[in-house]
């Protein structure tokens, strides 16, 4: 009988073992998904159908986002053409500073991580994507590309959001 409560306590904790290499694995394997982005500070995910206005955002050589400064009204839900016309991979990433900087320190751990989130797009060199937002609250909203050392050499920039 102690032997079958060992075999069942081992298969047990063998399984949360398992379950949780295989939930390790994937983060590690450069996917990040989530949606914990309904509504946030920042906004929340735009519908297409309701987008306002369109703006054009190049991820240039030299660590840029051009531009840099943006524009908009609270209650806008704003189409981000983002076109990464540099060399190397970057991404666009909404947030608030400290969500910029908690998911920076991740990006350092797995640095070939991809995103699936409303709020991100990581980009190839040549490639194009979009990221659909509305604003929702008055106030100024971050942006950086936080693939490694990119944020650092300054590849960052604001939404400024304007009350009605």
């Amino acid at each position: 009988m102690k032997s079958l409560k060992f075999n069942v306590a081992s298969r047990s904790g063998f399984v949360f073992a398992a379950a949780a290499l295989a939930a390790s694995a994937v983060f590690a394997g450069g996917t990040h998904g989530g949606g914990h982005h309904e509504e946030s500070p920042i906004g929340k995910p735009g519908v297409a159908a309701k987008v306002t206005r369109t703006i054009q955002v190049d991820m240039s050589n030299g660590m840029r986002f051009k531009p840099s400064d943006i524009q908009v009204k609270r209650g806008e839900t704003i189409r981000f053409v983002l076109r990464n016309t540099d060399s190397v991979k970057h991404e666009f990433s909404l947030g608030t500073p400290k969500e910029l900087a908690e998911h920076y320190e991740v990006m350092k751990k797995f640095p070939d991580m991809e995103h699936d989130e409303p709020n991100k797009i990581s980009l190839a060199p040549g490639k194009q994507g979009e990221v659909i937002w509305q604003f929702t609250e008055a106030g100024t909203v971050d942006f950086a590309c936080l693939h490694v050392g990119h944020f650092d050499a300054g590849m960052k920039g604001q939404v400024k959001v304007a009350a009605k």
